[in-house]
């Protein structure tokens, strides 16, 4: 019995094991490399860019399976710095990062045709901003002033 359950645990672990997950190409350690995950909340997405000690580091590509997709500067895993997120919706936001969320100046352009050109704050609308609507009876019109928390507030 025991022999049977180490031989079926060997194929089970050499079945599982495919040659399209995992570093596909490069050094994915410290240096350029492509990896694709093929395990849990992140099966099938993909990541092509610089790395070190392991982690995403530097400029690189990050494809969601989903169809997101962010195209930026990379901190120790972490989207940081410069880069574009464009969501399956069609919405993008280009600006800075901070610790995977939008920090500092940036564009969010919605799917619906309004966009906010300003400051970002953990990933919400947060300081100085302009919010153009894009369609409907709003169409045109902007907003210019103060934003806390993804809400108009101030000026």
């Amino acid at each position: 019995m025991k022999k049977i359950f180490i031989a079926l645990f060997c194929f089970v672990a050499l079945v599982g094991c495919k040659s399209d997950v995992g570093c596909i190409k490069g050094d994915c350690e410290n240096g350029q490399g492509a990896y694709t995950y093929g395990l849990g909340e992140w099966e099938g997405d993909k990541y092509v860019g610089e790395y070190k000690d392991g982690l995403m580091n530097g400029q690189g590509t990050y494809t969601y399976a989903y169809g997101e997709k962010y195209v930026g500067e990379y901190k120790d895993g972490e989207e940081n710095g410069q880069g574009t997120y464009t969501y399956a919706t069609g919405a993008k936001y280009v600006g800075e990062w901070k610790d995977g969320e939008e920090n500092g100046q940036g564009t969010y352009t919605y799917a619906n045709g309004d966009k906010y050109v300003g400051e970002f704050k953990d990933g919400l609308m947060h300081g100085q901003g302009t919010y153009t609507y894009g369609l409907g009876e709003w169409e045109g019109a902007n907003y210019v002033g103060e934003w806390k928390g993804d809400e108009r507030n101030g000026q």
